[in-house]
């Protein structure tokens, strides 16, 4: 069903390309992914840590771990910091 104005022309709907709706989505869908990678980056941070401390597990694991999730971390910042100049 299409809801016609005053002039006569189609209203767009909310998810249709130009609306704010549809670059809202876009960024929500990039801030659930993003929290998702750091939350399981850091489970496996903690986890290899733990498995380091009680000698199950090589140190590699624990600096990998540590290493991508500082570099999500710092990539995430970088770009809420991009996205909030535009």
């Amino acid at each position: 069903m299409v809801d016609r104005g005053r002039t006569g022309t189609p209203r767009l709907t909310d998810l249709e390309p130009g609306t704010v709706q549809r670059s809202q989505l876009r960024l929500r869908i990039t801030d659930i992914a993003w929290t998702a990678l750091c939350t399981v980056l850091l489970l496996w941070a903690v986890h290899s840590s733990i498995g380091l401390v009680r000698g199950a597990t090589a140190w590699a694991y624990c600096a990998v771990a540590w290493v991508l999730l500082a570099v999500a971390l710092t990539l995430r910042v970088l770009t809420l910091r991009r996205r909030t100049r535009l």
